[in-house]
């Protein structure tokens, strides 16, 4: 039996490689847009406290490497190749097609690693390969994955990482903790819009509280990571959430970004540095579930995802 050939493009946000690339990385964000000076050295700042530059396009292709032995390693009838595509920055997506053009494949599954979908995330990766296609003039076939934020093993994958990130905290005081489920802040205009991100994110937490038979006082969805835009962003945001249940006398929090799925300045910074500096200042104790990175059991549900996608076909 002939077996039909899949290249798999995975797409994430992209970060910059080092310092000096910050400000052409924030132009690139921005649209051609110059960046304010101050917020330029912001963001300086922020990489510099994490290392210097963010581990996302390394663990990108580290997932996309794990991803493909996988779907390869149960196909029988297919054979898929997975490429690597950046919004915003190296190695592109309008790169990562002009890879896929010249291997010579003629049908194309787009998988973004965002679980959730929303138009301004999932659905601006989508365009930007719409995009690049058009450029290069070519008309394969596309299969688009706009969510999979209630896939059981992404669910499963979650619990593991909530159930050994709990074992971190005193066991006179789990009960106690209060688990808070973020994902990346958007302008809230998309709600009236009818965006389902919003409601996306809350089936995943909701899933997983499920599943963990949690009290409802033990858990609660927020989000982080705001951008600078003078725009009413979706709420509460993660660091007031701190300040506030340590007011309130919880001072046992652990943070599960559902809605992120590598280690990257928004992990690394806004979590581990930001929240957690906020929670040692109003006397709580903050840790956070690691990122589901390459964890075997997350990369069988993107195997998964993918097979059942091509399937549907």
């Amino acid at each position: 039996m002939a077996q039909s050939t899949y290249a798999v493009l995975m797409m994430a946000y992209g970060s910059p490689e080092s310092l000096d690339q910050i400000e052409a990385y924030l132009l690139d964000i921005r649209g051609g847009r110059p960046t304010p000076p101050h917020l330029v050295e912001e963001m300086r700042h922020r990489y510099a406290l994490v290392g210097g530059r963010s581990p996302l396009v390394d663990i990108t292709r580290a997932q996309a490497s794990a991803l493909e032995k996988r779907l390869n390693a149960t196909a029988l009838d297919r054979r898929y190749t997975v490429y690597v595509g950046m919004r915003h920055w190296h190695p592109y997506i309008r790169d990562a097609v002009a890879q896929i053009a010249a291997d010579g494949h003629q049908k194309i599954v787009a998988l973004c690693m965002a679980p959730q979908y929303s138009r301004l995330s999932v659905g601006a990766y989508f365009q930007a390969l719409r995009q690049a296609l058009d450029a290069l003039r070519l008309d394969p076939e596309v299969t688009y994955i706009e969510s999979w934020n209630t896939h059981p093993l992404f669910i499963r994958a979650i619990i593991e990482k909530v159930t050994e990130a709990w074992q971190r905290f005193p066991s006179t005081a789990r009960d106690q903790v209060r688990i808070i489920f973020t994902a990346h802040s958007l302008p809230t205009s998309i709600l009236a819009e009818g965006d389902p991100y919003d409601a996306q994110l809350r089936e995943t937490a909701r899933l997983v509280a499920a599943e963990l038979k949690l009290r409802p006082d033990q858990w609660q969805v927020c989000y982080q990571s705001a951008g600078a835009r003078q725009v009413e962003w979706l709420g509460p945001q993660l660091k007031d959430v701190v300040v506030d249940l340590a007011r309130t006398g919880i001072h046992e929090i652990l943070v599960a970004p559902v809605g992120f799925v590598a280690d990257h300045l928004e992990i690394l910074y806004d979590v581990d540095v930001e929240a957690k500096r906020a929670a040692e200042d109003a006397g709580a104790h903050l840790e956070r579930i690691q990122s589901m990175n390459t964890t075997p059991l997350f990369i069988e549900a993107l195997a998964d995802v993918v097979s059942k996608a091509v399937g549907q076909r």
